[in-house]
């Protein structure tokens, strides 16, 4: 059986920022919509609405995000390959971020509209936070 997953379509315009690895956690990535900091040991990887990435940090721009709407239980498989072949497939890019309950999927703006429509062809129902 194909796994349908519940995908909400995430207001405004997201940026994926770039700082050292020794950076500490910026004031300004806090704030509305969704945020994700990672630290690794060779950067620290912030994502938040774009309008917030101060001028000279290093950064890429225009994404849009979805929500998989969850929570799923950390063993179950196959969530996120569900819902990124299909994109893969036609070649578009992602990034994911994953959560305690959830995960989240950017793609650029430009593919917004084909990627809701490869999603639900493939079986997934998208909707809109609120």
């Amino acid at each position: 059986m194909a796994i349908s997953v519940k995908l909400r379509v995430l207001e405004g315009v997201y940026g994926i920022a770039r700082l050292g690895p020794t950076e500490p956690f910026p004031a300004w990535a806090d704030g509305e919509g969704f945020v994700s900091i990672s630290r690794s040991p060779d950067e620290l990887s912030i994502v938040c609405l774009e309008n917030r990435i101060v001028a000279g940090v290093q950064k890429d721009g225009g994404w849009t995000g979805f929500q998989l709407v969850g929570p799923f239980a950390f063993g179950e498989t196959g969530i996120i390959l569900s819902v990124i072949r299909p994109l893969s497939e036609e070649g578009i890019g992602v990034f994911v971020v994953s959560t305690f309950d959830g995960d989240h999927l950017l793609v650029k703006q430009e593919d917004a509209s084909r990627v809701m429509r490869l999603l639900s062809e493939a079986g997934h129902v998208i909707g809109t936070i609120g």
